[in-house]
């Protein structure tokens, strides 16, 4: 590559301390955050007799293993999971790092509090012990995850040893159609790319139906990188990110926003960088979408029917599309909006946020939920936030869970919060593995107001036919 350069490059390059025999680079981290599954890493640096190096740099919020139910103290799946959460505090506490504690109303799932404090900003390296760490970079900053020896690594040093990533560009050219939301787009690009598609690069989306995004729809597109097989998801930053970060507790003052916005403006990637592939969608031909098998590559429109694995010519992929049809109870031909659907989520770090909220309580006003639904927000200024606005009331009136408390929740089970085996659920979550939110959980990735659809019908509806009521 020439002297032009992407905005991946720009980060990677100006946080590179040295470079090994290997390949590797050694980056300077600037933000860090920890859960309650980075106890691993904490005893690494204990065992070491070591202490946080930067502790203003690190954060810690539990959100995994924490109920939302309200009842914080007795709510808990078991002891073990109660001790998880308690060691995450006593770390925080032990190393004097940033700690939004269960009592804090600020806390919520990692990947919407650190966007939503301004925590995270353009232009900075965030890590976590957390794969959809990849979410960070919808504020124009380089955001992946990290296993337990790395985060310890964070821990004592404040850098971090890495292979460098390929850089990849997503366009997605035109403007989106009405209905079709954020959730939608990234679902469209991983069928159009693959699970497997942006495998050892980092992904930028580019092009006008990304620049018309709001920083809470960038999230959820930067979020689902990894689905894609991506090391990160970034997104160059604008006038909107800006207007999105100015005045948040973390961002820089009124003293330090003009420097800071200047540096931020120099981000984006030149007229003339290269990168190692692309791809280009029409936003036109995207609608709104619902996975049908254990990958998020499985997706396709509502209005479509299910494929038939034997007119697959390669016989492993037809044996992998079997499988998937039997786990998820399916079969060859079935019309997506013929599927029932037996329990809804809405939440995660994926779609919790104010906007996805009133997304679906658009779609719930003046309607009754049919099937047990709950709705998660990803903060407690969130959920303070959409009760400030009635959002609670049309949620409680449709008869839907709507849950005091932040967390992860159903999107990974592991809270007290699961599908029962062979239960159908419309998740707005990122992953539908086999498993992923409980036992032969049969997981269908949609948006909100697609999920929404669902509790009110019964089965999956295309939203943009449901006439206002």
């Amino acid at each position: 590559m020439g002297s032009a350069r992407s905005l991946f490059e720009k980060i990677w390059d100006s946080h590179t301390i040295t470079t090994n025999e290997a390949g590797q680079t050694l980056l300077f981290i600037d933000r860090h955050f920890c859960h309650e599954l980075s106890f691993h890493a904490f005893n690494m640096l204990h065992g070491n007799d070591r202490r946080v190096r930067h502790p203003e740099r690190t954060f810690a919020i539990p959100d995994h293993y924490t109920p939302t139910t309200g009842l914080n103290n007795s709510d808990y799946v078991d002891e073990d999971t109660r001790a998880l959460v308690a060691n995450l505090v006593n770390n925080a506490k032990r190393n004097e790092i940033n700690l939004f504690d269960l009592d804090d109303e600020r806390r919520g799932i990692i990947h919407v509090v650190g966007p939503e404090q301004g925590i995270t900003q353009p232009g900075m390296i965030v890590v976590c012990g957390d794969s959809h760490t990849s979410t960070h970079g919808a504020l124009g900053a380089l955001a992946f995850g990290i296993g337990a020896s790395d985060v310890s690594h964070v821990l004592a040093t404040q850098t971090l040893w890495q292979p460098k990533p390929k850089s990849m560009r997503v366009n997605v050219t035109g403007s989106r159609p009405a209905g079709v939301t954020a959730k939608d787009v990234i679902l469209a690009i991983i069928g159009h790319i693959g699970a497997a598609g942006g495998t050892g690069h980092a992904i930028e989306y580019a092009g006008q139906a990304i620049q018309e995004l709001t920083v809470e729809e960038r999230l959820t597109v930067c979020n689902m990188s990894i689905e894609a097989g991506a090391r990160a998801g970034m997104i160059a930053p604008d006038e909107t990110t800006y207007r999105y970060l100015r005045g948040r507790p973390y961002a820089p003052g009124e003293e330090d926003w003009s420097a800071a916005e200047d540096y931020w403006r120099s981000l984006t990637s030149d007229d003339d960088a290269e990168f190692d592939n692309e791809a280009t969608l029409a936003a036109k031909d995207i609608q709104p979408m619902v996975t049908w098998g254990t990958s998020p590559e499985d997706v396709l429109p509502v209005c479509s029917s299910l494929p038939d694995p034997q007119a697959e010519i390669d016989p492993k992929r037809q044996a992998a599309m079997q499988r998937k049809m039997e786990y998820m109870g399916l079969h060859a031909g079935q019309a997506i909006e013929d599927i029932k659907v037996d329990r809804v989520f809405i939440g995660s770090c994926t779609n919790s946020r104010i906007e996805d909220l009133r997304d679906a309580a658009r779609v719930l006003e003046g309607r009754t939920a049919r099937i047990p639904a709950i709705i998660v927000p990803g903060s407690g200024l969130i959920r303070a936030q959409a009760e400030q606005e009635g959002l609670h009331k049309v949620f409680e009136a449709a008869g839907v869970d709507w849950r005091p408390e932040a967390g992860c929740s159903m999107c990974i089970g592991v809270n007290g919060d699961f599908v029962e085996s062979q239960e159908r659920c419309a998740s707005t979550s990122n992953r539908n593995f086999e498993g992923r939110q409980g036992r032969g959980a049969r997981t269908h990735l949609v948006s909100p107001a697609m999920a929404a659809a669902a509790a009110v019908t019964g089965h999956f509806t295309d939203v943009r036919e449901m006439e206002t009521p």
